[in-house]
């Protein structure tokens, strides 16, 4: 019966390349966007997670986001250092000067300006040239598509200057830094330098970068810092969801995303649904034959859950396949680095798919359940 069941899905091609379109599109729409969506959110917090070298982030109580910097004073910092549990505290600017090249380039550009004595928060995964370098004066570290941009189809080279807020400044290093959520060059310099990029203030220092001693989690600092300073003190995951949640309750994005995402859903539970139940109607006849020859309706709806499973998983798989390929060929993309398709969105989606399919039988398996086996006799 199984074997019936099979050709009796494949046995009008229009109807049956249809039904697996119908479900290989929704697969590769739900995947494709919510792995962009993903990584899109992970984006609003990356250069949060390239510090691999502090576990508290202090800033100002009215901060909500990374990009959102209120200055700290410099009496802040040596209040952090004296909370019980700080093995270190240092300070860290940012801010977004102009960089410019000698062939007339420019961009706005991510400055992050390090401790000078411990470099605390220097990038870590060089392409070339090494961080230590930033101990020379004058000197800056950028990730490699932040040099792209500034010097379009030219090859990665060290000692390249580029001039920020009329400071001549040397590339010591390229970095390969986390894509940030705007599309600017990444830039880390000492902070005595890096505040001279954008003119200097009263106030400067955009958060305080910390880290506990043994035996006191990062948890349980936030909350001594909290309650000795009166400042905002998140860790590095604590703050990361903060962006995270800010993009989500502040932007459109979570907006454009659903509306892809909903019109997905409708396409796979209502096209296929639609085109499932005309393929049960069209072979009415030949289930009232079955009926009338002994086949039980347990039987039946096992042909047709047989049927739905076997059109939605080649739907998924084909859907998947192209998901998989999309996210190949725009990974290699400096723009688009680091958007994958996740195995969250590929597993979720197909349980997803395994409801809808099952949804869109049941019409047909209520309508073969009803059906007289005299109807196959009729003229």
């Amino acid at each position: 019966m199984n074997f019936v069941a099979l050709r009796m899905l494949t046995a009008d091609r229009a109807k049956y390349l249809g039904l697996i379109f119908a479900i290989a599109f929704s697969t590769f729409l739900l995947q494709n966007q919510t792995s962009i969506f993903a990584g899109i959110m992970a984006r609003t917090g990356s250069q949060i997670a390239d510090v691999v070298d502090a576990d508290v982030w202090v800033m100002d109580p009215a901060t909500k986001y990374f990009e959102e910097t209120k200055a700290l004073k410099d009496t802040d910092l040596l209040r952090v250092r004296g909370v019980p549990g700080v093995d270190y505290a240092v300070r860290l600017f940012k801010g977004q000067p102009v960089a410019r090249t000698p062939a007339g380039n420019f961009s706005a550009a991510i400055v992050l300006g390090i401790d000078d004595a411990t470099l605390v928060g220097a990038p870590r995964k060089m392409l070339l040239g090494t961080w230590e370098r930033l101990r020379e004066p004058n000197s800056i570290v950028i990730d490699q598509a932040g040099y792209l941009l500034l010097f379009p189809g030219e090859p990665l080279q060290l000692d390249r200057t580029v001039e920020m807020n009329d400071h001549l400044v040397r590339i010591v290093g390229i970095t390969d830094a986390s894509a940030p959520f705007a599309s600017f060059p990444i830039i880390h310099a000492r902070y005595t330098e890096a505040v001279n990029f954008l003119g200097r203030e009263r106030s400067q220092m955009a958060y305080v970068l910390a880290r506990p001693v043994a035996g006191v989690t990062p948890e349980e600092l936030t909350r001594r810092i909290q309650d000795a300073t009166g400042l905002k003190a998140r860790t590095t995951s604590e703050f990361r969801w903060d962006c995270v949640q800010y993009y989500l309750e502040h932007t459109g994005i979570p907006v454009n995303f659903g509306i892809t995402i909903g019109i997905a859903l409708v396409i796979g539970l209502v096209v296929s649904g639609q085109t499932f139940y005309l393929f049960t109607i069209e072979n009415l006849k030949q289930f009232g034959a079955l009926k009338a020859i002994g086949v039980t309706n347990h039987r039946l709806v096992g042909m047709i859950l047989l049927q739905a499973l076997t059109a939605g998983f080649v739907g998924y798989a084909l859907g998947t396949g192209l998901a998989a390929t999309f996210f190949e060929v725009f990974s290699l993309k400096i723009a688009t680095r680091g958007i994958v398709l996740l195995w969250q969105s590929a597993v979720g989606v197909a349980v997803l798919m395994f409801l809808v399919v099952i949804a869109a039988s049941l019409l047909s398996i209520r309508k073969v359940l009803v059906l007289e086996p005299a109807t196959v006799f009729r003229g």
